[in-house]
């Protein structure tokens, strides 16, 4: 035991020893630990020091970058601020139907933008914007530090002055030089220029998706008002938006909850930075945000006005001007007669279409015939190579809407449904299309063309094979899935209508096909078709305007050859011998017409036509009095409408006023005398009441007019005029095929009536003018009618003041000299 009480005092040695010899390099390794701290402390500073050093002489060397703008040259651009803008067209109710834009922007000077809606947008994009001077420098080392633990970008510390440089003067490109000259010039922006005039920048030219720019037309797409007129909720949305622009917009659906967070985090910013109150926020957090679907309902319901404005502003302010100047123009379009119009026309060609079996069977074989049916067409379109081909369907497919057909070994389908066939397919009053089978059935013969992606291939020996582009296909081509190849109803025929009022010369509708889009092929301007009888007033005009006729002067109705050509009349191809004028006008008599231009000469007639108003150049050949010349609707409307201006032509207008301003009228030009353009209005009434036209007379309304059908029905035309508006419809196919069996009184007429009807226009006589005199004269001679003259002999005829008959006709039956030897022989 003595040896273990030994123990403790031993240990407790041991360990006095230990401390004692440790407490001895103590002080050694205090001076170790300072040394380093010092040393880190002096490495650390030195190392700040030429990281300052090295960021300064990047920034130095990257400032003097010659491509880098300096303040002045900031301030020189800036201050020019002239965006590209979106010039708006409207109608004569105001309502958007149009715009020309590169860039869809209405500017809007910071004045006018409401402090709420800045305020989102500093809430949402830089809330220290006041404070800095153009960089965040701790939002960008707090978005650093962000984005390192993500692992990704997760923040963004551009301030709003930073996004205005990236806008205005750098790349897109993400580089490290390019971000510190950002840095550099966002600071010389912020110099140069006010908060103010840097939000003006940023907010009028920010991107807000589905192609806008700035807060004006932003506002007006997703809600369907002006900038002025926006709530904090909705400039909460509006400042979420330039983010992720089509990411967040609600036009598509998906984007709903994100959109709404996004707002949310505006709104709580807007109230940290004490813009608006809790109670203000609560208020727009709760409900769902409400966009417009269609804020511009109106828009391109009239597409043919695009073209007529922007040759106006070229005119007017310069090619060159047109992408930033950002007008509103205000045209003549009445929406309600261009509606009526494209209705009208609409439902005419579906007429045409029904005749010619275009869209709908021309013929059937039945069901037990339909293989034999084949095996005719693949021997008879194997001939010759034509663009209208027939197919004979062989299925009908109502789940797929789709229609199986073959055009003769070679199996095909239509795809039914689409816009192809919406015209053939129209709905009822209802709104309700025919199902395939309701439309179709096996046996049906069809006219097709080849879709575009096929097209027919000429072989060695003449014949053509049906085949497509590349050769041998292995899959549908289009959208069909019950045939090797596609096939589409062979077009139907297009058309034009024009309504121009006579004393303004505005154009209050102008329809250039079934449908139009921008840009197209727009018939009423651009379409260069024969005028065929609706020329025939200029022919008439020119012989009473010379003096040489008059209403009552009698030609003779026959044949006669003219260098070496027999026309004929085209109704009945028989002749009536001696007429007068006007039943030759009503009745649209080739021959006479001739007769006259022939005795007129054609140059002086198509003279008389450029001063009335058509600008196409015109044949001086004899085929110019049956309408041989080449004309657009709009310019055979207006040439029309200045008989009903008493003489006066002027140029169509399509402008009313741009920004306001009322555009300066054209001048015309009295190129007929008053009475003249009078005495030749009351001869195109006769075609209406009695003539060519007269299915136009169930309007009971005033209505003076002529009928145009070219060689083959090729063109059909009805031009007409009432005291206060000149109307012209054209219909035929864009490929100049002869259309058969119409004509201009039964296919371009009904028409005009269905376009005229809902004007509502009032019985009212075209005004007579003072040198015009009334007498009553014989039918059938032209001359004055003798005392007592038999009932249903005379008419009472107008003429030009000292141009009426003098000589008094025989009573009928009476020999004369002039009736001895035509009595005699019949002749």
């Amino acid at each position: 035991m003595p040896a273990d009480k030994s123990k403790p005092p031993k240990l407790a040695k041991a360990i006095g020893k230990g401390k004692a010899s440790d407490a001895k390099p103590a002080k050694p390794r205090r001076k170790l630990w300072v040394r380093i701290v010092k040393w880190g402390a002096l490495l650390g500073v030195l190392g700040l020091a030429i990281g300052i050093a090295t960021i300064a002489i990047v920034f130095w060397m990257y400032g003097r970058d010659p491509k880098l703008p300096d303040g002045d040259q900031i301030l020189k651009q800036l201050s020019a601020y002239h965006p590209k803008q979106v010039t708006t067209i409207l109608d004569t109710n105001d309502q958007r139907i149009g715009e020309i834009y590169e860039e869809r922007r209405t500017y809007v000077p910071i004045e006018k933008i409401p402090p709420r809606v800045v305020d989102a947008f500093v809430a949402a994009e830089d809330n220290k914007f006041w404070e800095h001077g153009g960089v965040d420098y701790i939002g960008m080392v707090r978005a650093g530090v962000a984005n390192v633990r993500a692992g990704h970008t997760k923040e963004g510390a551009s301030t709003i002055t930073q996004q205005v440089v990236k806008t205005f003067f750098l790349s897109p490109e993400r580089t490290f030089k390019r971000k510190v000259q950002e840095i550099i010039l966002a600071r010389r922006v912020e110099h140069e220029l006010t908060k103010q005039q840097i939000l003006n920048l940023y907010l009028n030219q920010i991107y807000f998706g589905h192609r806008n720019y700035g807060v004006e037309e932003a506002a007006r797409y997703y809600f369907g008002k002006g900038i002025a007129d926006v709530n904090i909720g909705e400039a909460a949305t509006l400042a979420s938006l330039p983010k992720s622009p089509e990411g967040l917009s609600t036009k598509n659906e998906k984007n709903q909850v994100k959109l709404k967070d996004r707002q949310i985090y505006v709104l709580n910013q807007l109230v940290a930075m004490k813009k608006i109150t809790e109670e203000e926020a609560a208020k727009w957090r709760a409900p769902p945000i409400q966009m417009i679907r269609n804020p511009f309902p109106e828009l391109n319901v009239a597409p043919e006005w695009k073209e007529p404005v922007i040759q106006v502003l070229e005119e007017t302010v310069g090619k060159d001007n047109l992408g930033t100047l950002g007008a509103k123009v205000r045209t003549t379009l009445d929406p309600a007669m261009q509606a009526n119009a494209v209705k009208a026309l609409q439902a005419g060609l579906r007429a045409v279409d029904k005749r010619k079996g275009i869209g709908t069977a021309v013929r059937k074989v039945k069901p037990e015939k339909v293989a034999a049916e084949i095996a005719r067409l693949a021997k008879s379109q194997k001939k010759v190579a034509r663009e209208i081909l027939e197919a004979v369907v062989t299925d009908v497919f109502d789940d797929d809407n789709e229609v199986a057909v073959d055009l003769g070994d070679y199996p095909a389908a239509i795809a039914l449904g689409g816009p192809e066939d919406a015209r053939f397919n129209a709905p009822d009053d209802k709104g309700a299309t025919k199902k395939p089978s309701e439309r179709f059935h096996v046996g049906d013969v069809l006219q097709v063309t080849l879709a575009s992606v096929t097209k027919p291939v000429v072989k060695p020996e003449d014949e053509v094979e049906i085949v497509a582009d590349s050769a041998v296909v292995d899959k549908p081509e289009g959208n069909v899935k019950h045939a090797t190849h596609h096939v589409q109803f062979a077009p139907g025929p297009e058309g034009a209508v024009v309504i121009i009022e006579v004393k303004t010369r505005k154009v209050r509708a102008l329809v250039g096909g079934y449908t139009s889009k921008a840009g197209g092929f727009d018939r009423a301007i651009q379409a260069h078709r024969q005028a065929g009888s609706s020329f025939k007033p200029f022919v008439y005009g020119a012989a009473i305007d010379s003096g040489k006729y008059t209403n009552a002067s009698r030609v003779n109705d026959a044949p006669e050859v003219f260098d070496l050509w027999r026309p004929k009349n085209y109704e009945t191809g028989k002749f009536e011998g001696p007429v007068l004028l006007r039943h030759a006008l009503a009745n649209s008599i080739n021959t006479v017409a001739i007769r006259v231009a022939y005795d007129m000469t054609p140059a002086v007639v198509a003279d008389f036509a450029h001063k009335m108003g058509i600008k196409s150049e015109l044949p001086t050949e004899m085929a110019l009095a049956l309408g041989a010349g080449e004309v657009t609707p709009l310019e055979m409307t207006n040439a029309i409408a200045t008989y009903a201006a008493g003489g006066f032509a002027a140029p169509p207008r399509f402008v009313d006023a741009i920004d306001g301003k009322p555009m300066p009228v054209a001048k015309g030009e009295q190129v007929i005398r008053p009475e003249v353009a009078y005495v030749v209005t009351n001869m195109m009434q006769s075609v209406v009441t009695e003539g060519t036209g007269h299915l136009v007379s169930k309007l009971d309304i005033p209505v003076a007019g002529k009928t145009g059908t070219s060689n083959d029905a090729r063109d059909t035309w009805f031009v007409g005029i009432t005291p206060d508006y000149a109307i012209g419809v054209w219909i035929g196919f864009d490929d100049n095929r002869p259309m058969g069996h119409e004509a201009g009184g039964t296919t371009a007429a009904p028409v005009f009536v269905d376009t005229v009807r809902p004007m509502k226009l009032q019985k009212k006589a075209f005004p007579r003018p003072a040198k015009v005199v009334e007498v009553l004269i014989d039918k059938e001679t032209g001359l004055l009618a003798p005392e007592g003259a038999p009932k249903g002999t005379t008419l009472s005829e107008v003429f030009v003041e000292g141009t009426a008959p003098t000589e008094t006709a025989p009573m009928p039956g009476e020999v004369t000299e002039e009736t001895a030897v035509t009595s005699e022989y019949n002749d």
